[in-house]
């Protein structure tokens, strides 16, 4: 039974291959990416392990070819990357201490939103729930190929890791999303310039993110532990258990999705969504600074392999200014 797929390089040449259980990989026949696998199953009517399985060849050694995302667009506007926070059991608590600023005794908005989320983010099956905090990071340009570095900008804060699983959509020629599978993922934002105040989430957001090489098929395990790792040359300066999936979450999965896709601009035709769930741990929380060189190491149940990613320092592209046509 396939479990996952990955997109890859050799030669030159793009293709698929699948991953079984036992971390066999072979190729997939008649398919040279993720998305055009997917279109294929659109049309034929079937599931995309049910269209990959059908397809299998050669057996890959997945050390001797180049990993790619594993879901891209040939045009990158037509990709959306987006999240939703405070979703996980404990994610306010690292929120609240950061925006500290109400009255004793008061919540912060940051707390009332996982409030609202505990009490009414898993409505019963066809309800709608409480509506989650939502956040918009770029397009298909933004994803970080597995190993390449991450980017922190000469104007930013930080950089630093969120360790998450992301659902990877296809929109149909109806207009009507399908989830392909999920990622592991670093959703990687800047938590100095939230911290300043909380309107500044949106600007926090508007950097690259990184996927884990696989896309996991069928539906996400109701609890996936997994770890997060920073090091620093030979030393590990940071490294915690995260868990998500449903039963570690204050919304269900739907609800998520509902409140993303409810948008008629995102169920527009042939586009391709990434959507970020949301985590309960960072190494902001516990005080790290990450530094140029450090590589974030993001590991899951369930996942061959890791997101694995350096950090490394944009150039300083100064002042954008803006010129009269």
């Amino acid at each position: 039974m396939i479990r996952s797929l990955i997109q890859i390089e050799r030669g030159g040449a793009r293709g698929v291959v699948a991953l079984d259980a036992q971390g066999t990989a072979r190729l997939v026949g008649g398919a040279t990416t993720t998305l055009g696998l997917a279109r294929q199953a659109l049309e034929r009517g079937s599931t995309l392990g049910e269209t990959a399985a059908a397809a299998l060849g050669e057996t890959v050694d997945l050390a001797a070819v180049r990993l790619l995302c594993p879901i891209d667009h040939p045009d990158p506007a037509h990709l959306l990357v987006s999240g939703t926070g405070l979703t996980h059991l404990g994610s306010a608590e690292g929120r609240d201490k950061m925006h500290k600023a109400a009255a004793a005794g008061q919540a912060t908005d940051s707390m009332r939103m996982f409030l609202m989320g505990l009490e009414g983010g898993k409505p019963a099956a066809g309800a709608v729930g409480a509506q989650p905090e939502w956040f918009y990071k770029g397009d298909g340009s933004i994803l970080v190929a597995p190993g390449a570095p991450l980017q922190r900008p000469a104007f930013a804060g930080d950089g630093g890791e969120e360790p998450e699983i992301a659902g990877i959509y296809l929109v149909g020629g109806a207009g009507d999303p399908v989830r392909l599978g999920f990622a592991l993922g670093n959703e990687f934002s800047d938590h100095v310039t939230e911290r300043v105040n909380y309107l500044w989430l949106a600007h926090s957001k508007l950097r690259q993110a990184a996927l884990g090489p696989e896309l996991r098929l069928g539906e996400l395990p109701a609890s996936v532990r997994g770890r997060a790792t920073i090091r620093r040359g030979d030393t590990v300066v940071w490294s915690r258990e995260f868990l998500s999936g449903e039963a570690n979450m204050s919304h269900s999965l739907a609800n998520l999705e509902h409140h993303h896709f409810k948008y008629a601009q995102f169920r527009r035709p042939g586009d391709v969504h990434v959507h970020f769930f949301g985590t309960a741990t960072l190494s902001f929380s516990d005080g790290i600074a990450t530094e140029p060189g450090d590589v974030f190491d993001i590991e899951a149940e369930g996942f061959l392999l890791p997101a694995r990613n350096p950090l490394e320092a944009a150039s300083d592209t100064g002042l954008s200014a803006v010129r009269c046509l």
